[in-house]
């Protein structure tokens, strides 16, 4: 009985697989060398070194690569099997009766492997490595500063401690302004007592400094504890509000947790009648990404046969690259579409996977795959 994978289906793999992690190093090195570029102006703010943004650039490199995967597999399938056909190993192994799709499923066996070690480093490895990074980061960036898994941000001025669930950047027609969400103070005595406790529901640094919006404040007095609110109040603090958002935010950033998480975020939004619709696109497209990656590559593989005699092999790799690529931007397109008209993201995720696959068929029949 022979053997379901044979030797062939093993040096085309190879092939493969060379081509793909060579791409992947490039394209995941000119990510890291660019977010380097970017770091340089966040050195010299506290304790923030060269150092420290190499271990913050080092420590994102198992999320880049999650990123970076699918491209490179294109690329890379591609490039495998027009090293192949450049040395006309690819047309005798056709002369040897191998027909395109057993060719096709050669290249997609070692891709499934990398893939499925991708979702593996996508769920635990990637975020915990940019936990970790961006942690560090806030720490060395202020020394009164640390970033909690479950939370949130915590920051220290003088007997005054603050807590923020998130924050973000605001864009404004004259700039921009700062605003923290779920904001609680916490304000002692120089005894060490704990004289109030106050929630904000959002907290914004303007021109004027920092705003508190919807506060309820607690005072805790030796023989009493009273309660007040107010709708805005000022604080005066010279925390950095730049420091603070950006910490907040590096802990809440949907595109960098693992599905568990996502999905526990979407619950907990659903359960508060808040809008889920960023955690639920970054869930499916977990669910969805091994099937992107194959999509992507068995719509790319036609272009690298035909008459590979003609000498047309590099422009025929040129149109597979341009082709792959431009659809995964249409499944971004698509994705966008249906956050901003509400239609369920797992019909947005399958919609493209499936015209790429129907288009890969359609091809292989009409070169007598």
């Amino acid at each position: 009985m022979r053997p379901w994978v044979r030797i062939h289906d093993l040096y085309v793999a190879r092939m493969v697989t060379i081509a793909v992690f060579a791409t992947w190093v490039v394209l995941v090195g000119l990510d890291a060398l660019m977010a380097g570029v970017n770091e340089i102006g966040a050195v010299g703010q506290g304790d923030y070194t060269y150092m420290s943004a190499v271990a913050y650039i080092l420590q994102t490199l198992p999320r880049r690569a999650y990123v970076m995967f699918p491209t490179a597999a294109v690329i890379g399938s591609l490039m495998g099997l027009g090293q192949l056909a450049a040395t006309s190993e690819l047309i005798a192994m056709r002369a040897l009766g191998l027909s395109r799709t057993r060719l096709a499923v050669s290249v997609a066996l070692p891709l499934l492997v990398l893939t499925a070690l991708m979702v593996v480093n996508g769920e635990t490895l990637g975020p915990m490595a940019q936990r970790s990074a961006d942690s560090m980061k806030s720490a060395q960036r202020s020394n009164n500063m640390v970033v909690g898994r479950y939370s949130g941000l915590w920051a220290r001025e003088g007997d005054t401690f603050l807590n923020a669930q998130n924050g973000s950047e605001v864009a404004e027609a004259g700039g921009s302004r700062i605003q923290l969400q779920d904001v609680r103070l916490f304000e002692f005595a120089s005894d060490g007592r704990l004289e109030s406790v106050a929630h904000a529901k959002t907290a914004e640094h303007g021109a004027d400094g920092w705003l508190l919006r919807d506060v309820q404040r607690t005072w805790f007095e030796p023989r009493a504890v009273t309660r007040t609110e107010a709708l805005e109040e000022h604080w005066a603090s010279q925390l950095d509000a730049s420091t603070l958002a950006a910490s907040a935010s590096s802990i809440w950033r949907p595109r960098y947790m693992p599905a568990s998480e996502l999905r526990a975020g979407i619950e907990y939004r659903k359960r508060n009648q808040l809008d889920a619709g960023e955690f639920e696109e970054h869930y499916w497209g977990r669910w969805f990404y091994p099937l992107n990656v194959l999509a992507l590559c068995l719509a790319a593989i036609p272009f690298a046969f035909g008459s590979l005699r003609s000498g047309n092999a590099g422009k025929r790799l040129f149109i597979g690259v341009v082709f792959a690529l431009g659809f995964w931007l249409m499944q971004m397109q698509v994705v966008k579409f249906a956050a901003v008209y509400r239609i369920d993201f797992r019909l947005a995720y399958l919609l493209p996977p499936s015209v790429m696959l129907l288009v890969s068929w359609l091809l292989f029949r009409r070169r007598g795959a």
